[in-house]
């Protein structure tokens, strides 16, 4: 099989991080619940994983580093947890529902309002609109580091700048880059960092979290046991159990502070290197497909995504053709972009999309591009 799926999530991980989960789940008790030599484990493996990926985004407060089930908790964390009634939020049309539902559920129920940055025909931003969405209430700025339709990056200095100039709190959903892309969170002016474990990172699924930079607070999106100031009626004010109610996914943050290890120990850069390699050598080759349609804007750097229709081939039949025919793993549909599908004048078929990974190789590329070619023809 020849996957290229690993936006929605990587089904390749490095043999150590099997390796991680199948320990966890041998000789691992629960984190904080004990002072067994087993619970002790735990309490070490989930800490090892919060300073490796405070270290991973170049943010020096490891105890801010809260962990959650996915990026869509991660993001309903500083949603719910920031905003309040009367409160102004500029999102942009790059937007995945992950953020885009939790602001209309605020919209709908507190009174927040909410704004989109535009983006053109071909997906790119229109970032001179943003002094004319700002408000006397804006409270936050929140953008996809990734398209995870285009594949395009934000301009996230630019973003962070207008917020820093306007007094905004800025999150990133790095949901499309952690793992692929350099993050360094401080210098790059984010004040609330989204991710989840199973995409970029290469971690089991049912892992993410949110890094929460000093200075920013959030009410609890979950109250419950923390295993620490049990007769507090509240919830402990101290991260990270202000932000984590209930046993964590212990054997899943095993296997994501392995996938961790492995990903510095190899070089994000060098990650990105060669997912962008593969990204360029698949768009260079549909060039030569009559019929292909490519979305998005490629004359900057990029995530390793690729969003195509084929003439004559309804997205979701060409995704069946090609898994069915041809054994290559693709998403049709809408990606839970709506907004970008909008903008795209995809609303109504959808598309085709590619992405790719660090197991991705140039064989599996040169595949999928054969495939489309007899497919076009």
């Amino acid at each position: 099989m020849i996957y290229l799926n690993n936006a929605a999530t990587t089904l390749q991980k490095p043999p150590c991080v099997i390796q991680a989960v199948v320990e966890a789940m041998i000789g691992q008790g629960s984190c904080g619940r004990g002072s067994h030599a087993s619970e002790l484990t735990a309490a070490r493996t989930v800490f090892h994983t919060r300073e490796a990926l405070a270290r991973f985004f170049a943010f020096p407060h490891p105890e801010r580093v809260v962990f959650t089930a996915n990026a869509t908790q991660a993001l309903n964390t500083a949603l719910w947890g920031l905003l309040k009634p009367g409160d102004h939020v500029i999102a942009t049309d790059w937007d995945h529902n992950s953020v885009l539902r939790p602001l209309h559920a605020l919209a709908q129920t507190t009174g927040v309002k909410v704004d989109c940055l535009p983006a053109d025909r071909q997906g790119r931003l229109e970032y001179d609109q943003l002094d004319g969405l700002l408000r006397p209430n804006t409270r936050l700025l929140v953008g996809t580091h990734a398209s995870n339709l285009t594949g395009n990056l934000l301009d996230v200095e630019r973003m962070a700048a207008f917020a820093k100039q306007h007094g905004l709190v800025f999150l990133l959903d790095a949901a499309q880059t952690a793992g692929s892309t350099p993050i360094a969170m401080e210098e790059m002016g984010v004040h609330l960092l989204a991710f989840t474990g199973h995409k970029g990172l290469m971690g089991p699924q049912g892992t993410g979290g949110l890094c929460v930079a000093p200075g920013v607070e959030l009410r609890s999106l979950l109250s419950g046991g923390t295993g620490v100031r049990s007769f507090e009626e509240d919830q402990p004010q101290e991260y990270p159990e202000h932000l984590e109610a209930g046993t964590l996914n212990g054997h899943g943050l095993a296997g994501l502070g392995a996938a961790v290890d492995f990903i510095l120990e190899t070089g994000v850069e060098t990650i990105h290197a060669h997912e962008r390699a593969l990204t360029e050598r698949f768009v260079q080759g549909l060039w030569d497909i009559p019929g292909v349609t490519v979305y998005g804007d490629f004359s900057g750097d990029r995530a390793p995504v690729v969003a195509l229709n084929l003439e004559g081939w309804d997205p979701a039949a060409a995704a069946d053709e090609l898994s069915q025919g041809y054994d290559i793993a693709v998403r049709p549909g809408i990606h839970c972009a709506p907004r970008m599908h909008r903008c795209l004048g995809t609303q109504d078929t959808g598309c085709l999309r590619f992405s790719f990974g660090w197991y991705t190789t140039q064989e599996d590329i040169d595949a999928a591009l054969a495939a489309l070619k007899e497919m076009a023809q």
